[in-house]
């Protein structure tokens, strides 16, 4: 059984990664019933005697101990944190797997980056092989960060994860902040970390506030429709999180636990036993073509998984149809206007090969694929189904239509560029110059381009080479 570590940097990174590991335990418990330390388990958590002083891991097959999350912990401002450390998961965590300062970065990717990058490089990488020394067979990193605020430190951390372990699969879940973000200099910081995305990533999961802000209020008017005067339960898993010492709602945690379920089901093949299980190399190697172009745009279907909303359970074939609509997506796009370069389906549930197979051919007509890689699917099995479903279903699409996302962001980075616009900021952080801004803009309009370039051969379709005829 492989392991994976995640990473999890600044504020977002670290509410997000909470509620995963909040829900993830929820599934282990649901399925785990004789509380054994099994390879699923293993998978994300350590099982730690702490009765030995120096935490020594207990063998696979045993009694669960004392559960430690395979995560390392980085935010130059403490406060959520600490208020992890405080609430019901903080004995999920130690002090080697942490990292904090006071100040924070200031929305500014260069002190992210350039400074904190600098002064606790050695400590950051130390914490890294920490975590990966726990693990037999180091599988994947999966790193989660914002890309609006201070996104620095969290590509520093890309870039010391490549350097460091160069054959482990990374894999970054990025936040995109929405147009009318309260953070002015956003899109600086966003077209700086898509450099580094795009330079030292395996794959990214782009996911955009907006969509998560319309995927909530979608959520919210199932569950009236569903019931009249219903409401989601307060202690369901799309509003709730067992992060915090309050356990009050906060504004970002319906959001938050959207992009948490992202990540439980793109793990829950190296997590749980399946008839077609997808290794997590497999997601790169197959949905990758080209190096740069590894954006791979996610959608969930049913949103509302883990919650009880009061809505009755999609068909399967229905939710087939779900995963390929622009309204279950976590990007603001439209996949039938773009070009599918490959695809993905993971599945959980007690669905059949044949009901995939099945719904793919349903589907193939209206989904355009580049003329090169017509059978371009990748399709996974996972036996366990979420927590309160009979089944769910997660898509990753290669697809040129995320060109949209960037191209937006460029627009905005270029209307404060254009004024050198707040650019003294960064130009006081030391080894911050200005030669970075042009090189990140370059960077993501050839990124841009390539995705056009492949977009203009949607519907010119490759003739099938002419058979050979046999002489009679």
């Amino acid at each position: 059984m492989t392991q994976s570590v995640v990473v999890q940097v600044g504020q977002c990174g670290n509410q997000v990664g909470c509620r995963f590991w909040d829900l993830a335990l929820r599934e282990h418990a649901h399925v785990n019933k004789k509380g054994l330390y099994d390879e699923a388990l293993g998978s994300f958590f350590r099982n730690v005697d702490s009765r030995e002083s120096n935490g020594a891991a207990c063998a696979v097959g045993g009694r669960i101990q004392h559960l430690k999350a395979r995560a390392v912990l980085v935010d130059m401002e403490e406060g959520v944190v600490n208020e992890i450390l405080q609430g019901p998961l903080r004995e999920m965590f130690d002090s080697t797997q942490l990292l904090t300062d006071v100040s924070g970065s200031g929305n500014n990717w260069a002190v992210g980056h350039m400074t904190y990058g600098s002064a606790y490089r050695e400590q950051i990488v130390d914490k890294l092989r920490k975590a990966a020394e726990h693990c037999d067979c180091l599988q994947c990193f999966f790193l989660i960060h914002s890309m609006g605020g201070g996104s620095g430190l969290g590509t520093k951390v890309l870039s010391l994860l490549e350097e460091e372990f160069p054959e482990v699969c990374r894999i970054v879940s990025s936040i995109y902040p929405s147009a009318e973000d309260d953070v002015v200099t956003s899109p600086y910081n966003s077209v700086l970390a898509m450099m580094e995305l795009t330079e030292h990533a395996d794959c990214v999961l782009p996911v955009e506030n907006q969509s998560l802000v319309d995927i909530v209020n979608k959520i919210q008017q199932m569950s009236h429709a569903g019931r009249p005067g219903s409401v989601i339960r307060r202690d369901s898993a799309v509003i709730s999180g067992q992060c915090g010492l309050s356990g009050a709602e906060k504004p970002f945690d319906a959001m938050n636990n959207i992009v948490a379920n992202l990540l439980l089901n793109i793990t829950s093949s190296a997590r749980f036993d399946g008839s077609l299980n997808m290794d997590l190399n497999e997601i790169a190697m197959n949905l990758v073509p080209f190096p740069r172009l590894h954006y791979l745009v996610p959608s969930l279907t049913p949103l509302y998984t883990l919650a009880d909303v009061g809505v009755p359970t999609r068909r399967l074939d229905q939710m087939f149809s779900d995963a390929f609509s622009k309204d279950h997506q976590l990007i603001r796009a439209d996949p039938k206007r773009g070009l599918y370069l490959a695809c993905a389906l993971m599945v959980r549930g007690n669905v059949q090969v044949s009901d995939l197979r099945r719904n793919i051919e349903r589907l193939k007509p209206s989904l355009p694929f580049v003329s090169w890689n017509q059978e371009g699917w990748k399709t996974g099995l996972c036996s366990v189904p979420p927590v309160g479903h009979s089944h769910s279903l997660l898509a990753l699409a290669n697809n040129t239509c995320v060109m949209s996302t960037f191209v937006e962001l460029r627009e905005r980075f270029t209307k404060l560029y254009r004024k050198k616009a707040h650019l003294h900021h960064y130009l006081h952080v030391e080894g911050m110059e200005q030669s970075l801004f042009s090189d990140a803009v370059g960077s993501l309009s050839s990124l841009i381009e390539e995705y056009h370039h492949l977009d203009a051969t949607k519907g010119k379709l490759m003739p099938d080479a002419p058979r050979l005829r046999i002489a009679r």
